[in-house]
């Protein structure tokens, strides 16, 4: 029981059942509002008062008019008063030997009111005695009141930044059906000692509120890029490919970049496009010497069916330390190892891959790639436009175009487009093509095991499926926690765009 409650009870005694404003009432001025918003919830969880809250509007001081009110005036009127003292007239630096920083601010207030002029150095003043300090009778009245009559002094005043909006909370109280001067003590819980004694027959027990949710326990929450990433898993998993471990984030530039008949001379390789490791620099070769020489050997000469690039192939540029630009290089290390026993398969992986991009409203420098690689004997580009159109239908996606385009490492190879009705217009989902023959033969793969692959973001549907327009609040410092508990887990059950 609170002291504070009681009293609350007796002014609403007092006052005919109703205090229309806490504010208003002098007993009540020493409480804040959060103090007396819970004692007034315990009498209302008791059925003893109702209330409703009053939200005002306020003025209130800054620091720095709460020092002009100590000091005793404002700054111009300060130098005005020192100028008058000194008779002959003040210098500027005398002025701020004598008041520091606030001569420098009231001296330039004193000029806009035609209190000072200038004499060459020396400061003159142009009234013979202390002006009236009219702002200071202001803050003053707005100390006490939380107003100020003259709306146009309101506003000079919030310019100058004396002056700041608050909102002054009070609450109405009124009787309710169980109102009483007095405070019931209800007991919670059936004390062994009450069995005992008897005293629980006559005991008075609190109600159980029903309708209460409870307090929720402190808990993390998956981010949305993990739900959909989850709900991406689950349709690869539906249709029987296999997850690929795809953790390893560095990379040589020749998983990175050669096994995937990428030319050394590529714009991509350049540091504008792709971030290199100052430690370590440089990887070893691949332990698989054959496979090493097959790819120097087509990116050089021309093997398997191909003319090459035709340009001095270079060990050391293939060896260089890099963040690895797309999921692929895990994709070819995967196939090479299919090579000892080749066989259909389906794999596929979600993970992080980094490019030297600057960032924008829809490009980050680390973003995610879903990529998915299915092996088959004599599988054609058919196989692939139906494929790419059963995985996509399963995530709402439906009615696909297709464009032709290049990879250095698919022939042919395929951009995918799907209708954005939000847009009005057909957008790139995806791009995809079948591994060229020389990638693969290069690994030991027989000729007729050919292999589809095709690749998307995630952060591009997450941020359709969420709403999101900027992906800085999906990703990054800029994201707000709120947004990653709220959002329920990713369905694809409508059309994803």
């Amino acid at each position: 029981m609170s002291d504070l409650q009681l009293q609350l009870l007796k002014l609403v005694h007092d006052n005919n059942g109703v205090v229309a404003n806490t504010l208003e009432v002098p007993e009540l001025a020493s409480y804040d509002a959060n103090t007396l918003h819970s004692n007034l919830t315990s009498l209302w969880s008791k059925e003893m008062i109702n209330f409703s809250k009053i939200e005002v509007d306020k003025w209130a001081l800054s620091p720095e008019a709460e020092s002009y009110i100590a000091s005793g005036a404002t700054p111009e009127v300060q130098v005005v008063d020192e100028v008058l003292k000194a008779l002959s007239g003040l210098s500027i630096s005398e002025l701020k030997d004598k008041l520091g920083p606030v001569g420098a601010l009231g001296q330039g207030k004193a000029f806009k009111n035609k209190w000072l002029s200038k004499d060459g150095d020396k400061l003159i003043a142009n009234v013979k005695s202390l002006p009236e300090d009219v702002v200071l009778k202001e803050l003053q009245t707005i100390k006490e009141t939380g107003t100020l009559a003259d709306k146009k002094e309101l506003t000079e005043l919030k310019k100058r930044k004396l002056i700041t909006m608050t909102k002054i909370v009070g609450f109405k109280i009124e009787k309710a059906a169980k109102f009483a001067l007095t405070i019931a003590t209800y007991e919670t819980d059936i004390t062994s000692e009450m069995v005992a004694n008897g005293s629980w027959k006559d005991a008075e027990f609190k109600p159980y509120n029903f309708n209460s949710e409870g307090v929720y326990p402190n808990s993390g929450a998956l981010h949305p890029l993990n739900k959909v990433r989850e709900e991406f898993r689950q349709i690869f998993f539906s249709m029987g490919f296999t997850e690929m471990p795809a953790n390893q984030y560095v990379e040589s530039g020749f998983w990175n970049f050669d096994t995937l008949f990428v030319p050394q001379q590529h714009p991509a390789r350049d540091l504008q496009d792709t971030f290199y490791l100052k430690d370590p620099a440089t990887a070893k070769p691949p332990q698989d010497k054959q496979y090493w020489e097959n790819i120097k050997s087509v990116h050089q000469d021309g093997k398997f069916g191909s003319i090459g690039y035709r340009y001095p192939w270079k060990a050391e540029e293939s060896l260089r330390m890099v963040l690895r630009t797309h999921s692929t290089a895990t994709s070819s290390a995967m196939l090479h190892k299919l090579a000892q026993d080749p066989k259909p398969i389906r794999l596929f992986s979600i993970d992080r891959v980094f490019r030297n991009e600057a960032v924008d409203a829809t490009h980050l420098a680390e973003f995610h790639q879903i990529e998915g690689v299915l092996a088959g004997y004599d599988i054609t580009l058919g196989d692939l436009i139906g494929f790419m159109e059963d995985f996509f239908s399963k995530m709402g996606v439906h009615g696909l175009r297709f464009k032709s385009a290049y990879n250095p490492y698919t022939e042919p190879s395929l951009e995918i487009f799907a209708y954005h009705k939000g847009l009005a217009k057909w957008v790139e989902i995806g791009n995809s093509g079948m591994f060229r023959p020389e990638m693969l033969e290069s690994m030991g793969l027989p000729k007729n095991l050919r292999v589809l692959g095709w690749g998307l973001s995630l952060e591009r549907p997450t941020m359709i499926k969420y709403g999101v327009s900027n992906i800085r609040e999906l990703l990054g410092h800029k994201v707000s926690l709120d947004f990653i508990e709220s959002n329920p887990a990713a369905r694809f059950d409508e059309d994803l765009v």
